[in-house]
């Protein structure tokens, strides 16, 4: 179950998980979107906004993010060459990669091609 809370007036749905989480979580999930950050990535806080927009549109994907500070075994496992990142699984495997956060309705058609 998600867990709705408030930041400055605004809801976030994803939950940030731990190493354990993502492991387990991308063999439980049937499509996750997997969201790696870091918190003083500018372009991150900008990525981070659409993701919620995506979130709170698309339900299909299970969401949740990762600061890649306290994950970093994740950028080795998954070759995440910079932040901020999105991994799209799809049964546990990872079907793309997006680097480049270009619009919501880019991510939206990032989605919908799983």
């Amino acid at each position: 179950m998600r867990c709705l809370y408030f930041n400055k007036g605004m809801s976030h749905l994803m939950e940030d998980w731990t190493k354990e989480q993502i492991g387990e979580r991308i063999k439980q999930e049937q499509k996750l979107a997997l969201y790696f950050y870091t918190p003083l990535c500018g372009t991150c806080q900008l990525a981070g906004k659409m993701m919620e927009v995506v979130e709170a549109a698309a339900g299909q994907f299970t969401y949740a993010k990762a600061n890649l500070n306290y994950v970093p075994e994740m950028a080795e496992r998954f070759h995440i060459e910079s932040v901020p990142c999105l991994l799209l699984f799809d049964n546990g495997r990872l079907k793309d990669k997006v680097y480049a956060f270009q619009s919501v309705p880019f991510l939206f058609e990032k989605l919908a091609s799983l």
